[in-house]
């Protein structure tokens, strides 16, 4: 049956018209979780649907049809870009400096893993909305906000298309530049390690020739955050310039399953419990030992066989190629003996106790019901059973993941793989306390890999566990969980960048852009903050872009958050079931896993053995003609397709075809951003606010009120502003860094404030906002200094522009302002203010003294005197105070 639009519809048609009736007739066990709501429900059931049936087809079919072009919406605009391939040659000496000569080893060379097929140039996306395009070329700049991002899909399908509304709505929410990770790019098992890490790494190092790295965040999901980690393992590691910061969503970072989510039955989780099984194809699942044993004896006979009857003609050179290749690509081949690492474990109380660490050399063997078992299957695509606890393979068991930019970990508190995320948050921000076994440490000679566990200072991570939600809930994007985790990812972006470029960042508000808030009903969220209120629970709020980030601690922000978008404590390291699972278990195979992954893999030969035959007799065809070798000890994995190359064969990248039903679905989802799109431009609408200090209800001007004329001499119309509807993001040391550099922004802040004696962290920033806008041209200065907010009239000189309003002023009647002194306005200082002078002046109408109504005496004392507003004539104006 072909797999396309027509046939995935029908498969999973009956599954949402099942969810929806069971839904609404099972009420009760969905109380209280994320499948409360339907449209959550039906996206869990489509999607594990759809992975049930993808699974009954080849490897090729579900990277075709996850490939399938998408076009995007008219308000988005896409460039395609070509990675240079001096941005490819980099990434692979960067690569191979990792490896090591011990590293190059084990992987079986380091030429085949840059092969490409023929006419397959290496391509990327920018993605940005439109309106932020045309803004940014107006400034004329290349943007200050670039996130480059990696997408998931188990190493073995996805693409930008699929992709491609999660991409442009973080575009929106961030008012970035997303460069997706490229248009068709090398994917597991035909490209399995390090072919994909070498792309990635390319399309950074593309990046750093365009953009400053702080001026980056890397962003990925599932294999996709597996990939950033190792992407930044090695960039730590070679010297490369680190971004500002990384967001990973969901990551899949331990291959081996050892940890005990894997375990479980997870029913709100999307991820087949079994692992990942297709239908044969030349390219999945490789031959193991057995076959290949197998292919050779009936190639050997058949060739022996017709030398017999064609006596002439000798065929003992295509017995011995054949012969030949098989040992070089044979798992137990002698290439590797010296470098095999094994170990034995009691594993999760299963009665393990002679179970292998995964190392070259040797084929995994594990105990099961008290039988010794040999697994000599591949289990994972994007690497063979002997790379899968490879540290750049599973970055779980690298050393240490200390001396990162800060991190977000975000994890799905239903999914099988939680367990591993929350121990990478936490090994990460206490590399000391969490280094891998000895098993691991003692593979890498001359002890390399110990001496990077004190190596590196602790990261800075902000883990959330978000309560029974699946794997990648983002991808849910009309969900309200999936809402609150892009608002969460703004924040978290903004904040970095501002920390990185020490500078601040401008972001709208969510909630005057926000549809599905609107659009589902809180009663339910109330039900839950009086149950709370009752229980005296404490809770926050998930942050929101333009939010101000919370402190770390002990290089942490540990939160759990509920679908609701409430946030609480995360329970104590001792109550996580991940961070309690002895070093040496981790990377090591569990019985419970393996047990449903081999029951599986017999169903899956059970019902397509004669796919699979048909297979194995196109494979021994192939070798009996044999490939193109690359020479030079090169041994690609069984299933690459750089060790598959027939003579003659063009092996060209497949044509792509335009998806309707994706098109439909990336359609559906970007009505959201349409809808998004039109309230934005709604807050973007300057609000004119009239100031008017006699009243304070800014409606009219204070000279058109009865009490403003008696107080006035001089009628004198105030001049309107407007309302802000964007906040603005800085870095107010959340992170445990000790000491700040006297020359920064925010010093310079904080040294002010403390001169004046404040102690709450203020919002002022001498530097530029980013992007070019017309932001710091619409605020007034002093003495370099930007004032914390805009003028409406920003055309006209700020000296024009009355300073004062109703919103700087303290909404009490006790408050009155002084008069301020034009000492700095003489002929000898040529009419300008020092610096600190003109700062002075104006801080102290801003948060000045008090007066009485009409008098307009300070009080120096700092005590209250009168209890009436001041008249307007003890207000200043720019012209006034400010520097002409």
């Amino acid at each position: 049956m072909p797999f396309n639009t027509a046939t995935v519809g029908t498969a999973v048609t009956p599954a949402v018209v099942q969810t929806f009736i069971s839904h609404y007739l099972n009420r009760k066990p969905r109380a209280q979780k994320p499948t409360a709501h339907i449209s959550y429900d039906e996206g869990l059931h489509l999607i594990r649907k759809f992975l049930l049936y993808a699974s009954h087809h080849t490897v090729e079919d579900i990277q075709s049809f996850t490939a399938q072009w998408v076009p995007h919406p008219t308000w988005v605009k896409v460039d395609e870009v070509k990675i240079p391939e001096d941005c490819l040659k980099k990434s692979a000496e960067a690569i191979q400096a990792q490896l090591s000569h011990h590293g190059i080893e084990i992987v079986g060379g380091k030429a085949w893993w840059q092969w490409r097929r023929p006419q397959s140039e290496m391509k990327a996306e920018w993605i940005e909305m439109r309106s932020d395009y045309n803004e940014r070329k107006k400034g004329g700049n290349d943007g200050k906000r670039v996130m480059l991002y990696v997408h998931g899909g188990a190493y073995f399908f996805g693409s930008v298309d699929e992709h491609r509304y999660q991409m442009q709505r973080h575009a929106r929410k961030l008012k970035a530049r997303v460069f997706a990770r490229w248009t068709r790019y090398r994917l597991a098992p035909q490209f399995p390690f390090p072919c994909g890490l070498h792309d990635c790494l390319a399309a950074y190092l593309y990046l750093l020739t365009v953009q400053d790295p702080s001026t980056i965040v890397l962003a990925g999901d599932s294999a996709g955050g597996g990939m950033v980690l190792s992407m930044m393992v090695v960039m730590r590691d070679q010297g490369i310039p680190l971004p500002a910061g990384a967001i990973l969503i969901s990551p899949w970072v331990d291959l081996t399953h050892s940890f005990p989510s894997v375990a479980g039955d997870n029913p709100l989780d999307y991820i087949p419990p079994h692992g990942f099984h297709q239908r044969p194809s030349p390219s999945w699942p490789p031959p193991n030992t057995d076959d290949m044993l197998a292919m050779e004896e009936d190639i050997i006979k058949k060739l022996t066989t017709q030398d017999h009857v064609d006596s002439p003609h000798n065929h003992q050179a295509e017995v011995d190629a054949v012969q030949g290749f098989h040992v070089n690509h044979h798992p137990d081949s002698g290439t590797h003996n010296d470098t095999a690492a094994t170990g034995s474990a009691t594993n999760d109380g299963s009665g393990q106790d002679a179970n292998t660490v995964p190392g070259a050399g040797h084929d995994l063997s594990i105990m099961i019901d008290g039988n010794l078992v040999e697994i000599k299957d591949q289990v994972q695509m994007y690497a063979s059973n002997q790379l899968i606890s490879h540290p750049l393979v599973s970055p779980i068991l690298q050393p240490s993941l200390g001396g990162l930019p800060p991190l977000l970990i975000m994890v799905g508190g239903g999914e099988m793989l939680r367990d591993e995320q929350i121990y990478l948050a936490h090994k990460a921000a206490n590399p000391a306390k969490y280094p891998p076994g000895d098993a691991f440490l003692d593979v890498v000679p001359h002890d390399h890999a110990r001496s990077h566990i004190d190596k590196w200072k602790p990261t800075d991570v902000q883990l959330q566990v978000w309560d029974d939600l699946c794997h990648v809930a983002p991808t849910l994007s009309f969900t309200r969980p999936a809402k609150y985790m892009y608002r969460s990812i703004a924040q978290f972006g903004a904040w970095t960048l501002a920390r990185a470029q020490k500078t601040q960042i401008e972001i709208l508000d969510d909630d005057d852009v926000s549809v599905i808030s609107k659009s589902e009903s809180d009663d339910e969220k109330d039900a839950v903050d009086k149950e709370n209120k009752a229980n005296g629970v404490t809770r926050g709020q998930v942050g929101r872009a333009g939010d101000p980030m919370p402190h770390f601690k002990d290089h942490m922000i540990r939160q759990r958050v509920d679908r609701h978008g409430n946030t609480y404590s995360l329970e104590p390291e001792s109550e996580l079931p991940g961070c309690n699972v002895s070093r040496d278990d981790i990377g090591v195979i569990k019985q419970a896993p393996m047990k449903k992954w081999m029951s599986a893999k017999k169903e899956w030969d059970t019902k397509f053995a004669s796919s699979k035959r048909r297979v194995q007799k196109q494979r021994a065809r192939e070798f009996a003609q044999g490939y193109q070798q690359f020479g030079g000890g090169e041994v690609p994995p069984p299933s690459a397709l750089a060790g598959r190359r027939k003579t003659g064969e063009k092996m060209e990248e497949p044509k792509k075809t335009r998806s309707m039903g994706m098109s439909l679905w990336a359609l559906w989802g970007s009505k959201h951003d349409e809808k998004a799109l039109e309230l934005e431009k709604e807050a973007n609408r300057p609000d004119t606010v009239v100031a008017s200090a006699a009243d304070g209800q800014g409606s009219r001007a204070s000279h058109d009120t009865e009490e403003g004329k008696d107080n006035m001499k001089v009628p004198r119309p105030v001049a309107s502003r407007s309302r802000s509807r964007r906040k603005t993001v800085t870095d107010e040391h959340q992170t445990d860094d000790e000491g700040v550099d006297e020359n920064t922004p925010v010093a310079q802040l904080l040294a002010i404030q403390k001169s004046k004696g404040e102690e709450t962290p203020g919002r002022l920033e001498p530097n530029p906002p980013v992007d070019g806008d017309d932001f710091d041209r619409k605020r007034p200065k002093a003495g370099g200094i930007a004032f914390p907010f805009s003028l409406a009239n920003h055309e006209a000189s700020a000296s024009m522009t009355t300073l004062m309003s109703t919103a700087s002023v303290p909404p009490t009647d006790d408050v009155r302002i002084p008069e301020v002194k034009e000492s700095g306005n003489t002929p000898e200082s040529n009419g300008r203010l020092p610096e600190d002078k003109a700062f002075d002046d104006i801080y102290d109408v801003v948060k000045g003294a008090d007066v009485g109504k009409g008098k307009g005496v300070a009080v120096e004392s700092g005590e209250v005197v009168g209890s009436e507003r001041p008249p307007l004539e003890t207000f200043k104006t720019a012209m006034e105070v400010l520097p002409k």
